[in-house]
């Protein structure tokens, strides 16, 4: 649960759209955390997350005092790159209000270049292959 900040609103008392994204990663941080392999302990590792690209459809508004839920699931993963989904719904309705996508590859931050997951942290990427076939499972 989330309940967006004033600070994040425009003039009109809605989120502004620059802050989906942080939301996406604010979602994205939490969840990896929530998986027992923090984004701390990756960086630790060596490994970091580089965006490639970032999606987002805004469905209807988010205002200042609303409570969001933001939901993440991993929909693509490979060797070298990873895709991750995110809605955004409103906690008391549950309306969708947006959805997204990041996408990112596998950074080694001390040879600053992209590196297979599955080679470099064989244990994150066994916790998100995991994921992706518990996530067909319940299709």
């Amino acid at each position: 649960m989330r309940k967006p900040n004033y600070y994040e609103t425009d003039q009109m008392g809605i989120i502004h759209h620059s802050n989906y994204i942080r939301w996406f990663e604010e979602a994205r941080v939490n969840y990896m955390e929530q998986i027992g392999f923090g984004y701390e302990q990756a960086i630790e590792s060596g490994i970091d997350f580089a965006v490639l690209s970032v999606q987002c459809a805004y469905k209807s508004m988010v205002r200042f005092g609303d409570t969001v839920q933001i939901s993440v699931s991993i929909s693509e993963l490979s060797k070298t790159r990873l895709t991750i989904c995110y809605q955004i719904t409103d906690a008391t309705t549950g309306e969708l209000r947006t959805s997204g996508t990041t996408s990112h590859c596998y950074y080694d931050g001390n040879k600053k270049r992209p590196v297979s997951l599955k080679a470099a942290l064989p244990e994150l990427y066994h916790l998100f292959d995991l994921l992706v076939i518990k996530k067909m499972k319940t299709k």
